[in-house]
């Protein structure tokens, strides 16, 4: 997260995962996909948060095989991986700003995972999937108006630029399905939102599957890495309403972390 964002971009972070698997060859497996291949996939909302940057978009997919057993699903591990976040065309007071190369804390924490499973040889299957973009402002950035084609086919209307992250995510948890996983949990930076609710020393987390709420509360408290569950409640996504698209892609002040989960759960 410290790294300055002039290096830490999306291919420094595909650097790294490819690094990862080269140490641990025997059990990880990176593949890392640009720009022309998430158009043929269809990752078009993805692909627009990307636009306005010099930078290619890279999505750096991290595989660990620990059990080989047919029927050993994995889980998939999705990071927010913003190396800077200007909030583009919705641009963010300059105060501040230099703290948005820590908009892809969420991809750092998931390479920390799979470095520490590959290091550990667990018996399990885990993929890390890190979301490498950045939002900049610039003559081909994406728009307030503009409605995206997200991969799963739904259409979104960008009110805001700056909540972007929901806009990658959303492509990424898509593309997971093919994995067929066990669960899927991703992390991000997603909204400034959750630090009004929850202050700056306890993660918001949201589920649809309220045995793997209950794990992940457990193992917060044992780790001291606190977590507070918050509501995916269904009055909710009706703040997400378009008139012009499936939803869009922000719903108001109220409750912003939990109309950012809503989104989000439209693609899982």
């Amino acid at each position: 997260g410290n790294m300055p964002p002039n290096i830490c971009n999306a291919a420094y972070l595909a650097s790294q995962a490819r690094q990862l698997a080269d140490s641990y060859s025997k059990n990880v497996i990176t593949r890392v996909i640009g720009e022309q291949q998430m158009k043929e996939l269809g990752m078009h909302s993805y692909l627009a948060v990307g636009q306005g940057s010099q930078n290619e978009s890279l999505m750096s997919v991290i595989e660990y095989k620990g059990n080989a057993s047919e029927d050993a699903r994995p889980i998939v591990l999705v990071g927010k991986g913003l190396t800077f976040d200007s909030g583009g065309i919705s641009i963010k007071p300059s105060e501040g700003m230099d703290e948005m190369k820590y908009d892809m804390c969420g991809a750092a924490a998931v390479y920390g995972v799979m470095r520490m499973v590959a290091e550990l040889q667990l018996p399990i299957n885990v993929i890390g999937v890190l979301a490498g973009c950045e939002n900049m402002p610039g003559g081909r950035a994406y728009r307030p108006g503009d409605v995206l084609t997200t991969m799963s086919g739904q259409t979104v209307e960008v009110l805001n630029t700056d909540a972007e992250g929901r806009l990658v995510l959303c492509d990424v948890l898509t593309y997971v399905e093919r994995f067929e996983p066990e669960a899927v949990i991703d992390v991000a930076t997603l909204t400034g939102a959750c630090v009004i609710a929850l202050g700056h020393h306890i993660t918001g987390l949201m589920a649809n599957h309220n045995p793997l709420a209950h794990e992940l509360i457990a193992a917060s408290e044992q780790s001291g890495d606190r977590a507070w569950r918050l509501p995916l409640g269904d009055e909710y996504q009706e703040q997400l309403e378009s008139n012009f698209a499936d939803m869009a892609n922000i719903g108001g002040r109220p409750g912003g972390a939990i109309t950012a989960g809503c989104f989000l759960s439209r693609f899982t």
